[in-house]
C-alpha cells in the first residue's frame, strides 16, 4: 500500500496524517481545539445510544412509564430501582388530595434525579371533591412550586370517568388547567379512561363519545401527550389484540393530530397475572410516529421497589428487549434510555 503514496518521504503513517488533517481543519475553520475535542468525545460517548435508537421497533421513541403513588417512604429504594433501569423511566407521581405542593419538593427531586417526571395534578377518584376554582387553584400552586422538577403535567386523570362528577365541571377544570400550563410554557398530558366494554350503563361516558362532547378544539390541537388508562379487571376482563389497540390509537390520532399517544395507566391486583400483564403491555409498539408507549404501571412501587423484587427484573427485561429486539437484557444500565426519552421531552 505504501507504493500508492510515492510523494511521501517516509512510510505512510495513518495517525500522523490524521492529526495533520485535524490541524488543517483547525486552521481552515478557525476551530477552537478544546471545543473540537469536546464535541468529538461527546459523539464518541453518544454512539452506543445512537445505535440503540436505530434498533428500535417503533418509528417513535419509546416512553417507559411507571407510576409512584407514594414518593415519601423508602425514598432511597425508589431512587435505586428507577436509576437501575437501562431505559430511563418517565415516572408519574400522583399528587394526593389536600396536600400542599411544598410537601412534594424533596420526594419529587429524589425521583427526578433518577428519571423524568410526569406530575398528576389530582387522581380521578378525588376530582369530584374539588370545585372548578379549587382545582385551578391547586393546579396553579403545583405549577408554581414544582415547575423545575416536573417534565410533563398531567392536567386531568381519567377525565371521562363517570365518578368525576358533572362533565361540564370536568370540562372546565381541564380547560382551565391547560390554560394555566400554557401560560407557564410547560408540556401537558391528558389521560382518559378506555371503557368500551364497560360503559353500557353510562354511554355518555364512553371515551370517544365523551371526547366528542367535551374536549375543545384548543386541547385537541395543543396537548403534547394524550393517554388513556385501561384496567382489564374493571372491564369484564376483556383483553384486546395488538391490532385492536392499533385501531383505537389510530382513531385517537385523528382527534389529537399533534399529540404523542400511549397508555396512561395499566395494572392488575391479581398477583398471578402481574408478570403476564407487564410483558404483554410493555411490548406493544406500533410503527407510528405518534405512538410512544407510556404504560405507567400503577403498582410500580408495590411490585418493583426494592429492585430485588422479581417483577423489577420482569419489567427491565421486557422493556429492554422491546426497545432493542434480539438484545439481551441489561446491556449497560442507565445510559441508553436517557436519550430515548429526551427525544420525547423537547420544548413544547
Amino acid at each position: 500500500k505504501r507504493s500508492a503514496h510515492p510523494t511521501l518521504p517516509r512510510p505512510y503513517n495513518t495517525e500522523e496524517c490524521a492529526m495533520a488533517t485535524v490541524d488543517c481543519l483547525f486552521t481552515l475553520f478557525s476551530l477552537d481545539r478544546k471545543i473540537f475535542w469536546g464535541l468529538f468525545l461527546s459523539l464518541f460517548v453518544s454512539l452506543p445510544v445512537l445505535l440503540l435508537l436505530s434498533g428500535t421497533s417503533s418509528a417513535a421513541p419509546y416512553m417507559f412509564g411507571v407510576t409512584i403513588d407514594d414518593p415519601w417512604t423508602n425514598q432511597q429504594a425508589i431512587h435505586d430501582a428507577l436509576a437501575s433501569h437501562t431505559v430511563k423511566p418517565t415516572v408519574r407521581v400522583v399528587f394526593d388530595e389536600n396536600v400542599p405542593a411544598t410537601e412534594y419538593i424533596a420526594p419529587v427531586a429524589n425521583i427526578h434525579s433518577a428519571g423524568h417526571v410526569m406530575g398528576e395534578i389530582l387522581d380521578s377518584f378525588y376530582v369530584a371533591g374539588y370545585t372548578v376554582q379549587q382545582y385551578l387553584d391547586r393546579t396553579a400552586e403545583y405549577l408554581e412550586t414544582l415547575a423545575d422538577q416536573v417534565d410533563i403535567w398531567e392536567i386531568g386523570n381519567e377525565v371521562n370517568g363517570d365518578w368525576l362528577g358533572d362533565s361540564s365541571d370536568v370540562k372546565d377544570k381541564i380547560a382551565g388547567a391547560y390554560a394555566l400550563a400554557r401560560v407557564k410554557g410547560v408540556r401537558t398530558a391528558l389521560n382518559f379512561y378506555y371503557n368500551k366494554a364497560c360503559s353500557a350503563d353510562n354511554p355518555e361516558h364512553e371515551m370517544f363519545t365523551w371526547i366528542s362532547d367535551n374536549i375543545t378544539a384548543e386541547l385537541k390541537n395543543g396537548l403534547d401527550f394524550v393517554f388513556f388508562s385501561y384496567y382489564e379487571d374493571d372491564c369484564e376482563g376483556v383483553t384486546y389484540s395488538k391490532e385492536q389497540w392499533h385501531q383505537v390509537f389510530t382513531r385517537l390520532h385523528t382527534i389529537f393530530p399533534h399529540a404523542k399517544l400511549g397508555f396512561g395507566e395499566i395494572g392488575t391486583t391479581n398477583t398471578a397475572r402481574k408478570k403476564e400483564y407487564m410483558q404483554r403491555y410493555y411490548s406493544i409498539t406500533f410503527d407510528e410516529e405518534y405512538y410512544v408507549g407510556g404504560y405507567f404501571w400503577w403498582y410500580y412501587k408495590q411490585d418493583c421497589v426494592p429492585k430485588s423484587q422479581a417483577l423489577w427484573d420482569v419489567l427491565e427485561t421486557t422493556v429492554v428487549q422491546t426497545v432493542t429486539p434480539g438484545t439481551p437484557a441489561k446491556p449497560g444500565r442507565g445510559q441508553a434510555g436517557s436519550a430515548v426519552n429526551l427525544l420525547l421531552l423537547s420544548s413544547p
